[in-house]
């Protein structure tokens, strides 16, 4: 790969967990809409739940999640009283038969949450929502939050999926980006939620980090492969201090450039690879029996806000303050800013305060972007046969592209647009072709590798 090829297509471009991407979202969207949408779910609709806890009692330096750092647990006392009342009014607007498959809770550090308010929220969640017998639950976690007691929590709720964030286990790295974590900490977690019954553990592990190397990262992929997570996500750091304040505390002087961060992802991804795991889209790695890697082989991967999923529900509901939900008709966002979400919930209302309607030609932009995503790959066949001529100039577009593009990064065989193993590093940049929104300069995004 040359440095010409890495620095043309490294460009700042979203990382396309939604299209249109979250800046395009405006104030139209308000809760009348909202409660307009959610009426319209049927009984026959799968329903995921995401629960977002905004509160975290160390600030990592590098994150770029919504979220604020306490060391009370007052703060998080009372935004869990607005959680719990804003689940209730959300689900006067959704059917008792619609059932809930999967459950994600977020942060932020859900695992802050004390064990009995953990179990007292659950317990409001399936009082409101009907879960199905096989439900999925997933918690994002914090190692240096966790005790036997938390342990336990996340038994009763259910957990079937642990994620871990790691990062990085060098300690320079980690004092740089002030995320002290252990590598027999992190190990004693996965040995612990394993014990108690969750079937899957993920681990992040980030690249593009101040001070990190090639040997520091190898150690790390090392260390990580040791540990047997069902799945891996490798994610490229997105340093984006312009909207994330805390970033600016990261020294600049000290981040690899883009060619570094290229070769950090190839290694890692190498190693990924060669320990027995199968690339899944731009950054994620899973076992070849995990169901991340059966959706990808039978063409049912997806993309969402938590990146690759195998969830195939028909709508994502958001709860907690920033989170975000998509319906068929199209996203919602909350009330980003936790006390004036903490009112809004209180009062009865629903959080939402933006968003964005889809039309016919978002769908159909959606589609060509999550299919380049997920597959390196589009169907224009399939396209067609999907939207009609709703799709033609999507088409013409992807037929353009192949013919002009001189870099071997795509190819068009038998009516499949397809990017070449030397075009999927940069699937985002050629995603981002397709996006009729990047034009209107609404947002800033971090860099394409």
């Amino acid at each position: 790969m040359t440095e010409h090829l890495i620095r043309k297509y490294s460009a700042a471009v979203p990382r396309y967990t939604s299209y249109p991407t979250a800046p395009h979202f405006h104030e139209g969207i308000d809760s009348g809409v909202y409660v307009s949408w959610l009426d319209m779910l049927g009984a026959e609709n799968r329903i995921s739940l995401y629960v977002h806890i905004p509160y975290c009692d160390r600030l990592c330096w590098f994150c770029a999640c919504h979220t604020k750092h306490t060391l009370k647990y007052e703060p998080i006392a009372t935004y869990l009283k607005s959680l719990h009342r804003e689940i209730e009014s959300v689900s006067q607007h959704v059917s008792r038969s619609a059932k809930v498959t999967a459950v994600h809770f977020g942060g932020g550090s859900p695992t802050m949450v004390k064990p009995d308010d953990l179990i007292a929220l659950m317990d409001c969640l399936r009082a409101a929502f009907s879960f199905a017998p096989d439900v999925e639950i997933s918690v994002e976690m914090d190692p240096n939050d966790l005790d036997e007691g938390r342990y336990d929590a996340l038994a009763a709720i259910g957990m079937t999926r642990a994620s871990l964030g790691v990062q990085d286990f060098d300690p320079k790295v980690q004092k740089t980006i002030n995320r002290i974590q252990t590598f027999e900490q992190t190990k004693s977690v996965v040995e612990a939620v394993r014990a108690r019954g969750a079937h899957s553990v993920n681990c992040d592990i980030l690249y593009g980090l101040p001070f990190q190397t090639l040997e520091t990262l190898k150690d790390t992929v090392d260390k990580i492969i040791s540990l047997n997570p069902d799945r891996i996500a490798l994610f490229g750091y997105a340093h984006v201090p312009w909207t994330k304040k805390h970033q600016t505390m990261i020294p600049e002087a000290a981040l690899p450039d883009v060619s570094e961060r290229y070769r950090q992802m190839t290694m890692a991804g190498q190693m990924l690879m060669a320990a027995g795991y199968v690339a899944i889209g731009i950054d994620h790695f899973a076992k070849a029996d995990d169901t991340l890697a059966l959706a990808m082989k039978d063409g049912a991967l997806k993309r969402n806000f938590q990146g690759y999923t195998d969830d195939s529900a028909d709508a994502l509901i958001g709860l907690g303050a920033s989170s975000i939900g998509k319906l068929p008709q199209g996203y919602v966002q909350n009330m980003p800013a936790t006390g004036e979400y903490e009112r809004m919930a209180d009062s009865g209302e629903l959080c939402v305060v933006r968003g964005i309607a889809l039309s016919q030609e978002d769908r159909v932009r959606a589609f060509v972007i999550e299919r380049i995503m997920c597959d390196f790959a589009l169907d224009l066949t399939a396209l067609s046969q999907l939207f009609g001529p709703a799709a033609v100039l999507a088409i013409a577009e992807a037929r353009q592209f192949a013919a002009g593009e001189r870099d071997g990064l795509v190819a068009m065989e038998e009516g499949v647009f397809r990017l070449t193993e030397a075009g999927k590093p940069f699937a985002r940049s050629i995603a981002a072709t397709f996006d009729t929104y990047l034009s209107s300069g609404r947002g800033r995004h971090s860099v394409a590798v």
